[in-house]
């Protein structure tokens, strides 16, 4: 009985146009999205290439306000800083005393840090969407439809409904693999966490659009 259940439960799957089940993936994922206005947590970072070997991590915390504001903040091994005030992008390494802000562009919001602080319907529109569950797991596979993207994929994992997962993989395979701990969903975050104080003498670069 098991069995056939689970042989028509495939023949339906067969019978159901990509599209749809797609379609059903972003709509869950608008609706999972959808109620988060900030987001707040710790993350810990590897960067692995295509064959698993570890290449770099990292940790740090992040700070979101949806829409478009977008705070980073990588403090080991090397401190980093990216923040979005939903006008313009600035990069700061204290290292280097460099900044570099860029517009808040379709290519910057296409990055998956981004994308979290976007409009939902930012999914429908540029990304195929599929999705799975084990559990209280959830997880959903984005596609971009355009090339002109910095990753040929992203998996966003929920645990119950809460983002604890993000894995991008770009086109050589190596993956950067972020686990978020901590998290403090549409809690308060003041304004100045999306402004960034560079230092007399930061070296500044301005890109234009």
């Amino acid at each position: 009985m098991i069995m056939k259940k689970s042989l028509a439960a495939l023949a339906l799957l067969a019978l159901t146009p990509l599209s749809a089940l797609a379609n059903e993936g972003a709509e869950r994922l608008t609706r999972m999205l959808a109620p988060v206005k900030t987001y707040v947590a710790d993350f810990d970072q590897q960067i692995l290439d295509g064959s698993g070997q570890r290449l770099q991590e990292a940790s740090g915390r992040m700070w979101l306000s949806r829409p478009g504001r977008f705070r980073w903040e990588v403090d080991a091994p090397y401190e980093q800083i990216v923040v979005s005030d939903g006008d313009e992008v600035t990069l700061y390494d204290p290292d280097l005393q460099q900044a570099t802000v860029q517009p808040l562009d379709d290519r910057v919001t296409h990055t998956p840090a981004l994308l979290l602080s976007g409009s939902t319907a930012e999914l429908t529109d540029s990304y195929e969407v599929s999705s799975s569950q084990q559990g209280t797991a959830e997880t959903f596979t984005l596609h971009p439809k355009s090339a002109d993207t910095l990753f040929e994929e992203l998996k966003l994992t929920f645990y119950s409904e809460r983002l604890g997962f993000l894995q991008m993989t770009d086109s050589t395979g190596q993956r950067t693999a972020i686990e978020f701990d901590g998290v403090e969903q549409n809690a308060p975050v003041e304004d100045s966490r999306f402004r960034v104080a560079l230092p007399d003498g930061t070296d500044v670069i301005r890109e234009s659009p």
